[in-house]
């Protein structure tokens, strides 16, 4: 079994655990996640880096957008307060500017 996020307009509308052969059979759009990555890094149980593949970057969650073209699970924030980092696909506070 695996998890399956449900994918419609770009974004996640439901994550299930189900077998590949469900998923073949059910409407929609799915594409598969993994809830043992977190910022295009797969972590083991013991929550350390585990060196095996990670998938779509991230683990998908409800509302998050799927990214086709960096096939990458990620969250939708505001550009404007957040930096995007390409290579984890996750969003960092841009720094508040000093006050004159």
């Amino acid at each position: 079994m695996a998890h399956f996020a449900k994918i419609e307009n770009g974004k996640v509308t439901n994550v299930i655990v189900a077998d590949q052969e469900f998923i073949d059979t059910t409407d929609g759009t799915w594409v598969q996640t993994s809830y043992n990555t977190r910022g295009g890094v797969h972590y083991g149980q013991d929550q350390q880096p585990d060196g095996l593949a990670q998938l779509r970057k991230n683990y998908a969650g409800l509302g998050m957008i799927y990214d086709l073209v960096r096939d990458a699970f990620y969250l939708d924030m505001d550009p404007m307060l957040y930096d995007f980092n390409e290579t984890t696909c996750l969003w960092t506070l841009k720094p508040v500017p000093p006050t004159p």
